[in-house]
């Protein structure tokens, strides 16, 4: 499969969020070629500021395989981490990030700092962005209008 075919997958969980009422963002982790876990923003809904899609598919990855180190998964997300996320992706050891829009109000990426590549940090994770860009921002642009 191609990198659009596992965004559209988070694309299919971040309509899912949409139709919740919740920020529409998805995410699935890919592990030898298949989908692992997947998630959506659950943050209304459990009245959890950590309930962010990135974090609740790595937390599931790692109950699907028994281990908190994902070093041979990729993270396929709707819209670029924010901080909290990307140290998620770090801990986690993830080999791949893949976004779709940036987030240009608290991107963590590369929008407005850079988590991921700090040379602090023993562990570098591969990130390719822009995957399905516009669709990912577009869900996101229908939700904050139909709130408005």
């Amino acid at each position: 499969m191609l990198h659009q075919d596992w965004m559209r997958m988070a694309l299919l969980q971040a309509q899912l969020a949409f139709e919740q009422g919740e920020v529409p963002i998805g995410a699935v982790v890919v592990h030898n070629g298949k989908v692992i876990a997947e998630a959506h923003n659950e943050k209304e809904r459990r009245n959890d500021p950590t309930a962010h899609a990135e974090i609740l598919a790595i937390q599931r990855a790692a109950e699907t395989l028994g281990s908190w180190r994902l070093s041979e998964a990729a993270l396929y997300v709707t819209l670029e981490p924010c901080p909290m996320c990307a140290g998620a992706i770090i801990q986690a050891r993830l080999s791949r990030l893949v976004y779709g829009a940036m987030d240009l109000k608290g991107g963590a990426v590369g929008s407005v700092m850079n988590v991921l590549n700090h040379n602090l940090w023993n562990h570098k994770v591969d990130i390719l962005a822009g995957v399905l860009e516009e669709e990912c921002m577009d869900i996101l642009k229908q939700f904050f209008r139909r709130l408005r």
